[in-house]
C-alpha cells in the first residue's frame, strides 16, 4: 500500500492542461490570512518530486523561495522605481538609460534565479570593447544593486554579481591642459564674448564648472576689505554647485578664493552687461541672482557653456575645439600652478581636493617635456 504524505510534506500531481506534473508545498499563512503554497512543476515525476525537495528543504533552512518568473528585467526596473528615492532626478535619468541600453537587452530576459556569475562575466567583456572602464564600473554597480535589493526582498537567494571582476575597458580620450601661451590665447579669444568672465573666472580660479554655473553675486565680493587686519582681497564663496540640494562634490569642495585682477576686471564689466541684459530683457528677465546666465536671467546648463566655450576656441589658432570640453580650464589651472612652482599641497586646496591624490593622477598634466627639477638642483649643488 503506498504511503500517505504527512502534512506539510506538499503534494504531487498530474496537470492535464500542462501535461506536466506538479509538486505542491504548503508553507502556511501570510499576514492576511491566505495559504500560502509554492509550486515546480517537471515532464517526470521524478522531476517534479525533486523541485519539490528544493522548495521543502528551503523552507526548512529559513530561506525565502524565490519566485521561477522573477526576471532580471523585473529586478532592475523595481529597483529604478523604488530604489532611486532619494537620488536627484538627472542622476536617475542616466542610470535608467544605462540600464535600458546595456543591461536589460543582454540580460533582462533571463530568470533572477537562474542568472549566473558566468552569465555576468561574458556581459560585462563583451561591452568592454566599447565602454570605458569607468562605465563598466557602473553598469556592474547598477545590476548588483539591483539584485541586491531582489535579494533583501527574498526574490533571489545570492547575488551572483558581487562575484565578478570588471574588465578593462576601451582607453577613454585623455584630458588635456593649456600650456601658457595656449591659455593667454584663449582668455584673449574670449574677450568681447559672453563667455568672457566665465572663461576668465574658470582659468584662474580652477572652479569647477557646476560651481561656476550656480554662483550668485552675493557670492562674490570685487572690493574685498583693504583696512581689516589682515588684508581681505577680492574673493568669491564656492559654496554651492549644480548637485542635489546645492551642497558642494565633497567637505573640502567648499572653499573662498582670492580673485587675481584679470578675473576682478573681467567681472565688473560683466555685472555692467548683465545690467544692459537686464533691462533690454524687461519682463521676460527671471532674476535669480546668478552671476552667469542666459538672456533672460536663467541658469546656463553644462551644453550651453560647452557650446560658447568652443565657439571662443574657434579663434584660436592650432586648437581644435571639438577636442576640448570647459573642465579643461580647471586642468589647465593645475598644471600651470604646478609647472610655476607651486606646491601640490597647496594646488589641492584650491581646487577643493581632500587630498593631493586625485590632483597629481587626475589633474595635472606636465607641460615641459623635460623633467628638469634634478638638472637644476645639481646645478646649484655643484655651482661652483
Amino acid at each position: 500500500m503506498t504511503k500517505r504524505r504527512s502534512r506539510g510534506d506538499g503534494g504531487l500531481h498530474w496537470d492535464d492542461k500542462r501535461q506536466r506534473w506538479i509538486a505542491t508545498a504548503s508553507l502556511g499563512y501570510d499576514p492576511s490570512g491566505k495559504r500560502i503554497v509554492k509550486r515546480g512543476s517537471g515532464k517526470t515525476k521524478t522531476e517534479a518530486k525533486n523541485k519539490l525537495k528544493e522548495v521543502l528543504r528551503d523552507h526548512e533552512d529559513g530561506l525565502a523561495i524565490a519566485p521561477t518568473g522573477y526576471t532580471v528585467e523585473k529586478a532592475v526596473n523595481d529597483w529604478l522605481t523604488y530604489g532611486l528615492t532619494e537620488v536627484d532626478a538627472p542622476t536617475v535619468a542616466n542610470y535608467t538609460n544605462l540600464c535600458e541600453k546595456h543591461v536589460i537587452p543582454a540580460l533582462g530576459a533571463r530568470k533572477l534565479r537562474d542568472l549566473s556569475a558566468d552569465d555576468v562575466d561574458r556581459w560585462l567583456t563583451s561591452k568592454a570593447p566599447e565602454l570605458s572602464t569607468r562605465t563598466l564600473r557602473l553598469l556592474h554597480s547598477l545590476l548588483n544593486r539591483s539584485i541586491r535589493r531582489a535579494m533583501a526582498r527574498d526574490k533571489v537567494k545570492r547575488n551572483v554579481v558581487e562575484l565578478c571582476s570588471i574588465p578593462k575597458g576601451r582607453e577613454g580620450r585623455p584630458s588635456k591642459a593649456l600650456a601658457l601661451a595656449q591659455a593667454e590665447a584663449v582668455l584673449n579669444a574670449a574677450e568681447g564674448s559672453r563667455l568672457h568672465a566665465y572663461i576668465v573666472v574658470a582659468l584662474l580660479t580652477g572652479a569647477r564648472t557646476e560651481e561656476l554655473r550656480p554662483l550668485t553675486w552675493d557670492h562674490v565680493d570685487l572690493d574685498g576689505s583693504p583696512d581689516a587686519v589682515p588684508v581681505i582681497p577680492p574673493h568669491i564663496a564656492v559654496w554651492r554647485s549644480v548637485r542635489t540640494g546645492g551642497e558642494t562634490k565633497t567637505r573640502k569642495s567648499r572653499r573662498t578664493l582670492a580673485l587675481p585682477g584679470r578675473c576682478v576686471a573681467a567681472l565688473v564689466e560683466h555685472r555692467e552687461q548683465q545690467a544692459h541684459q537686464r533691462k533690454a530683457a524687461g519682463a521676460r528677465w527671471k532674476e535669480q541672482g546668478l552671476v552667469f546666465t542666459s538672456d533672460v536671467g536663467t541658469a546656463l546648463d553644462a551644453a550651453n557653456v560647452r557650446l560658447h566655450f568652443r565657439r571662443v576656441l574657434g579663434k584660436v589658432k592650432g586648437i581644435a575645439p571639438e577636442e576640448w570640453t570647459p573642465r579643461e580650464l580647471r586642468h589647465s589651472f593645475v598644471s600651470l600652478l604646478s609647472d610655476s612652482g607651486v606646491p601640490l599641497e597647496e594646488i589641492s586646496r584650491l581646487v577643493g581636493h581632500s587630498g593631493t591624490a586625485v590632483t597629481e593622477e587626475v589633474y595635472r598634466k606636465q607641460i615641459r617635456p623635460v623633467i628638469q627639477t634634478g638638472a637644476v638642483a645639481m646645478d646649484r649643488i655643484f655651482e661652483g
